[in-house]
C-alpha cells in the first residue's frame, strides 16, 4: 500500500475486515437456510404445529409391537412438562409387546396424568400390553369393534433340542447353577426349571389383574373369560366397564372439553420421538422433525450422537423384532 498514510491504511483495513464479516455472515446465513429449508420439507405439518401453536392437545401413536422405549418416555416427560400442552391424546393400536414395555408407558402415562387430563383412543386392536398402555388414562374411548382384552402373561421359546439330535449336532453347557438359562431352546425343560418360570408368569399375571381391578374399578373374577385371557369386542369391553365411551377420536376430544374444561377449539398436534427415520434428505428430516415436535430443549449432541450409533447399527429395526423378557401380546 505505498503512498497511503498509516492512517488510510488502517482505515482500508478496517473496511476489508468488515466487509469480509459480511461476506462470512451471509454464507452461513445462506447455509442455514438451506438447511432449515430441506429439514422443513421433510417434516409434518403437525409437527411444526408443535413449535407454533400457543396451545394444544398432543397426540401421540402407540403401535405395532411394544417394547421400552427411552425415546418415547423421555417425549412423555416433555409432554408432562410443557405448559402449552393441556391435554394428552394417546392413540393405541397394538396387540401387545413385553410385559415391561406396558408397564413403563403406563407409569410414564401416570405420570403426565397428574399434570394435565390424559384420554385414550383405541383403534384396531388394544390387547394384552396394548391394554395395560390404555389403562394409563383416565379415560378409555373404543371403537365398538376394537379388539381388546387379552388380559394375561406368556413366556414362550422354540426347543429344538429333537432336530438337534436327529442332526448329530449337541450343545455343550457348562453352568453355575442348574435353574442358569433356563429356559434355553437347547434342553426340554425340567420340573425345577418349569415352576420357576410358571411363578415368573404368574407373578406378573396377578400385577396385571392387581391393575386391572384397581384401574378399572371392577373384579376381575365376575367377567367370565377375562382371567383365562380372552377377547372382547369394544361393546362387550363398555358392558363389562373394560373401557368407558363407544366412539373415535372426536369423542376422546369431546371429553376432554366436557369433563377436564378443556377449550373445544385447541388442535390436537401429533408429537413423535426424536428417532431417526433414515439417512439422506428425508431421513434428516424426519430426525430433526421429532426432535422439533418433542421441543428442543434435553437435546444435546451427546444425544444427537447416540442416535445416529443406533441408525448406523440398524438397533431401530432390530429393536421391533425381538421381545426379550415375558410377553403380553395377542394374536391370532
Amino acid at each position: 500500500m505505498a503512498g497511503m498514510s498509516s492512517e488510510q491504511t488502517e482505515r482500508l483495513r478496517r473496511l476489508v475486515a468488515a466487509l469480509w464479516r459480511r461476506l462470512t455472515f451471509w454464507r452461513i446465513a445462506a447455509i442455514a437456510a438451506v438447511a432449515l429449508a430441506l429439514g422443513s420439507a421433510a417434516l409434518q405439518t403437525e409437527t411444526m404445529r408443535a413449535l407454533v401453536e400457543p396451545q394444544q392437545i398432543a397426540r401421540i401413536t402407540i403401535e405395532g409391537l411394544i417394547t421400552e422405549s427411552r425415546d418415547q418416555l423421555r417425549m412423555l416427560d416433555k409432554i408432562a412438562a410443557d405448559d402449552k400442552v393441556k391435554a394428552l391424546l394417546v392413540f393405541v393400536n397394538s396387540p401387545g409387546g413385553t410385559t415391561t414395555g406396558g408397564e413403563a408407558l403406563f407409569e410414564a402415562l401416570r405420570k403426565v396424568a397428574t399434570k394435565k387430563p390424559v384420554v385414550a383412543q383405541f383403534g384396531t386392536v388394544a390387547a394384552s400390553a396394548g391394554y395395560i398402555v390404555g389403562m394409563g388414562a383416565d379415560h378409555i374411548v373404543s371403537h365398538g369393534n376394537t379388539i381388546t382384552g387379552s388380559i394375561g402373561v406368556i413366556a414362550q421359546w422354540p426347543e429344538v433340542s429333537g432336530l438337534l439330535d436327529k442332526l448329530g449336532v449337541k450343545v455343550n453347557e457348562i453352568k453355575s447353577g442348574t435353574l442358569k438359562a433356563v429356559p434355553s431352546m437347547y434342553a426340554s425343560l425340567d420340573e425345577g426349571g418349569r415352576q420357576v418360570t410358571q411363578g415368573m408368569v404368574n407373578e406378573g399375571f396377578k400385577w396385571f389383574l392387581s391393575l386391572v381391578e384397581t384401574r378399572r374399578g371392577i373384579k376381575t373374577a365376575d367377567v367370565a373369560g377375562l382371567e383365562q385371557g380372552r377377547i372382547f369386542s369394544g361393546r362387550e369391553a363398555l358392558a363389562q366397564k373394560l373401557i368407558d365411551e363407544i366412539g373415535g377420536e372426536d369423542q376422546a376430544v369431546a371429553w376432554l372439553s366436557r369433563e377436564k374444561a378443556v377449550a373445544k377449539d385447541l388442535k390436537v398436534v401429533n408429537w413423535k420421538p426424536a428417532v431417526p427415520t433414515g439417512w439422506g434428505i428425508a431421513g434428516l428430516g424426519g430426525s430433526i422433525g421429532g426432535t422439533l415436535g418433542g421441543g428442543l430443549s434435553g437435546h444435546s449432541q451427546a444425544d444427537l450422537a447416540a442416535e445416529v450409533a443406533r441408525a448406523l447399527a440398524g438397533a431401530t429395526h432390530l429393536d421391533a423384532m425381538q421381545l426379550d423378557g415375558m410377553v403380553s401380546i395377542w394374536h391370532p
